[in-house]
Parts: structure tokens; C-alpha cells; sequence
């Protein structure tokens, strides 16, 4: 494969280095702004000149770009100084996918362009407490009462469900058939009459996770995506799209951030970029990192092809964040006795692998655990036989609780 640009490719990376060059907020327009305010003026900025969202098609507020084009924005955008986005990426990145697959176009051309803006912000309303990585374990229920469905329940580990404005959640619709089959999938407002969020004391220090009570919530029947009993499917289509793009995450903590500190720091009074061990971890990393980004290139070829993100996106995942995790602890005992500082005033590189080492355990959680991704590469990619399941086939009321 040829990673060179074509001419054409030449042509776009040049016009997305003009417009970011003359278009990205300065510290001055950025002063007195929280991080939410900051990250939706540059999203609508992007947005209204037609660069937010570009794979997109241009009724829902994208630009119909292909998917090399979409890198190449993504490669851009990073060497630049722009206020952080993330606050968009679950609504942008796993909500919108299932909207363009399963909503009615209606529904498309009212809720994506304001995602697309960053005027809404959406959350995946999936885990819950006694469902470990089973997402059809799941036991809040919806009974239907007319053209409404009434929600009871709890879901866990919600990401910005405390700032969203929209999330999709599943649901069990049907106790009495296998857990498979008796779900299904909606979407509702945040501010809905009945919900309450719990923010969890994350041991970073953030509170980016959430606890979401629903009591007699009621959502209408015109907000479920696909058919009742169908939610399974609906959400793979969300989870393929997740582990897509969770990857590895570490907030920068990457290979040049490790080069980078290791061209800065001392061992034994010479550079530790010199030291063997720590050129063979480099090489290590270096490699497994590079095979991250062509998988992620083959993803991107897919999704070009109109093909929906596979169980072939559980690599990413499943290497990514365990890599970050090691070049974290690796950074900070590099740094000695200065590892433990925190602050990004103090903090070598800003603390970005401090950070790291506090946020990734909680990652290679998040969207399946490492040993249930192992399993979806070893029986949905290599074809190994599956585990055994006990609750195979049998209805959800007679599935064994352990109680």
C-alpha cells in the first residue's frame, strides 16, 4: 500500500492546513472560556465552514468526503493547537453511526446536523450494575403503555451523561424469551421527567463517569431504532462503532511523547535514549504502535466501502490500551522521583502520563473488558470454538443469578 498522498490527496492536506492555519481559536478568543464552551466554539467553527463531521453526507451537516480525506483532517487537526473535542466524540463517533443506520430520515436530518455542530451532546446509556461485560444481561426494563414505553432501572460507568443533552440506551422489552432476543433500542432526552444522574469519584480525580437512575421514564415508541426485540442488533451496530473508536486513548500519551522524554531525561548522567533497555522498549512500542495505526488504516478502507466497522476493531482496543498503560508506568519511573507529580504546571510534558496511568485501567474496561475482546477476536476473527454458555437459549427469567 501506498501511504504517499496522491495528487488529489496533496491538493485537500494543503486546503486543510490553509483553513486550520487561519481558522483555529487563538488563547485570546479562548480566555474566560471552560473547556465545554471552548470545545463548541471551535466544533461549531468547524462546523459552519463545512470541516466538522466530513465523512458525513452534506444534508446531515457533514461534507461527503471519503475516508482518507477524513485522516488526513485528523492528522492535521492534531498538529495544531485547537481546544479539545472529546465531549462530542460518543454522540459523533458511536451514536450518529446507529442513527445513520437504523432512524427514520426524518430523525436523521433533525438530530445529526446538531450533533455534527456540537449543539447536542449524546451519551451511551449501556452498562449496568449487576450485567458485568454482558451488555444482554442488562435488566432495566421497559413495559409499553400505548404510543410510550415506562423505563425502570439503572445504568453505570455513563460517560458526560451529567452535560448530555440526548443518549441511547437498551433496553429489556421481553423477560420471557432468551436475553439476546427481549431487548430493544431507543433514544431519548436527558432532561426527561424521572432521571437521575449520580457523578462516580474516579481515582484520577475526575468525575467523568456517572450513576443513571430511571423511575417511570417515559420515552415515546417513535424514538426506538429498529424493531421491538431487535435491540441486540442495533446495538452491535453501536459497539462495533465504539471499539472503533476508543482504540487505545491515553490523552496523547503515545510513542513520540515517550521518545520525546526520553531525548529530555538522564540515566546514569547521559540521555536515556541512549541507555539499551530503554531503546529496546522504544523499538517494542514503536512497532506495536505502528501496527495499530495500518489496522486502523484498514478500518478506514472498509468504512470508504460503505462497510460497517467488524470484530476485527477489538485489536485496536485490545493492544491499545494496554500499550499506553505500559508507556505511562514506563514514563513515570523514568522520571524518578518526579513521576509522582501531578500538577501540569510541575509535570514533565504537561503530566500527560500521569494522567494516563491514573485514566487507562479504566479503559481497558470501558466497551468490553481486554478478556472479552480477546474472545470476540478469537471466535469472530480467527473462528476458534465459542465458550461455553450456560444461559444459551433459555429465557432471561430462568437465567442463573448467582442469588
Amino acid at each position: 500500500m501506498d501511504f504517499n498522498d496522491s495528487n488529489e490527496e496533496a491538493t485537500f492536506r494543503g486546503q486543510v492546513r490553509e483553513w486550520l492555519g487561519a481558522n483555529t481559536p487563538s488563547e485570546a478568543e479562548l480566555t474566560g472560556l471552560d473547556e465545554m464552551a471552548r470545545a463548541k466554539l471551535w466544533q461549531k467553527r468547524k462546523a459552519d465552514a463545512g470541516w466538522a463531521c466530513i465523512r458525513w453526507p452534506k444534508e446531515y451537516g457533514g461534507r461527503g468526503a471519503n475516508a482518507i480525506e477524513q485522516v488526513i483532517l485528523n492528522q492535521e487537526e492534531a498538529k495544531v493547537k485547537a481546544p479539545n473535542t472529546g465531549f462530542f466524540s460518543i454522540g459523533q463517533g458511536m451514536a450518529a453511526p446507529t442513527m445513520m443506520t437504523w432512524a427514520t430520515e426524518e430523525q436523521k436530518k433533525q438530530f445529526l446536523p446538531k450533533l455534527a455542530s456540537g449543539e447536542h451532546i449524546w451519551c451511551q446509556l449501556f452498562s449496568e450494575p449487576a450485567g458485568g461485560s454482558d451488555l444482554a444481561a442488562l435488566r432495566t426494563r421497559a413495559v409499553r403503555d400505548g404510543d410510550e414505553w415506562v423505563v425502570n432501572g439503572q445504568k453505570i460507568w455513563t460517560s458526560g451523561a451529567h452535560y448530555s443533552d440526548y443518549g441511547i440506551l437498551v433496553l429489556r422489552t421481553d423477560p420471557n424469551v432468551a436475553k439476546h432476543q427481549g431487548l430493544s433500542y431507543f433514544f431519548l432526552d436527558m432532561k426527561s421527567p424521572g432521571i437521575e444522574i449520580k457523578p462516580i469519584k474516579q481515582i484520577s480525580g475526575a468525575s467523568g463517569f456517572n450513576e443513571v437512575y430511571f423511575t417511570d421514564v417515559r420515552i415515546p415508541d417513535a424514538q426506538r431504532l429498529g424493531e421491538v426485540g431487535q435491540g441486540w442488533q442495533v446495538a452491535l451496530t453501536t459497539l462495533m462503532n465504539e471499539r472503533a473508536s476508543i482504540g487505545g486513548g491515553g490523552g496523547g500519551a503515545g510513542f513520540e511523547q515517550i521518545m520525546q522524554l526520553a531525548q529530555r531525561l538522564n540515566i546514569d548522567d547521559k540521555p536515556a535514549i541512549q541507555d539499551k533497555q530503554v531503546r529496546a522498549n522504544l523499538a517494542n512500542w514503536y512497532v506495536r504502535q505502528a501496527g495499530l495505526k495500518y489496522t486502523g488504516y484498514r478500518s478506514m478502507t472498509a468504512l470508504s466501502r460503505g462497510e460497517i466497522p467488524g470484530p476485527e476493531n477489538s485489536i485496536g482496543k485490545l493492544v491499545g490500551a494496554p500499550l499506553t498503560q505500559d508507556l505511562a508506568s514506563f514514563a513515570i519511573d523514568l522520571m524518578d522521583q518526579a513521576g509522582i507529580l501531578w500538577s501540569p504546571e510541575s509535570a514533565e510534558l504537561e503530566n500527560i502520563f500521569q494522567s494516563a496511568y491514573m485514566s487507562i485501567p479504566g479503559l481497558r474496561i470501558a466497551g468490553g473488558t481486554d478478556e472479552i475482546m480477546a474472545n470476540i477476536i478469537a471466535e469472530r476473527v480467527l473462528g476458534l470454538p465459542q465458550d461455553v454458555r450456560v444461559d444459551k437459549g433459555i429465557p432471561f427469567t430462568e437465567v442463573p443469578t448467582g442469588n
